[in-house]
C-alpha cells in the first residue's frame, strides 16, 4: 500500500497543479477568443452597414442618371421640333 499512497501523493503534488494551470490557461484563451469573435462581429456588422449605404447611394445615382437621360431625350425631341418649325 505504500507504493499506491506514494503514487497518489505524486499525482496530487505534481499532476493536479499542472492540470489546474492548463485549465486556467485554456480559460484565458477561451476568453480571448470570445473577445476576438465579438470584435470580428462588430467589424463585420459595420462593414455590412457601410456596404448597404454604398449600395443605396449607387442605386440613387443610377436613378438620377436615368432621369437625366430621359430629360436629355425629351430636350433632343424638342430641339428637333423647333428646327422643323423654323
Amino acid at each position: 500500500m505504500g507504493f499506491i499512497e506514494e503514487g497518489r501523493q505524486l499525482i496530487q503534488d505534481f499532476v493536479t497543479p499542472e492540470i489546474r494551470s492548463i485549465d486556467a490557461r485554456l480559460s484565458a484563451v477561451e476568453k480571448r477568443l470570445e473577445s476576438l469573435e465579438t470584435n470580428v462581429d462588430k467589424r463585420f456588422d459595420s462593414f455590412e452597414s457601410k456596404m448597404e449605404r454604398n449600395q443605396a447611394q449607387v442605386l440613387d445615382t443610377l436613378h438620377r442618371m436615368e432621369n437625366y437621360s430621359h430629360i436629355l431625350e425629351r430636350l433632343a425631341r424638342l430641339e428637333n421640333k423647333l428646327q422643323n418649325v423654323a
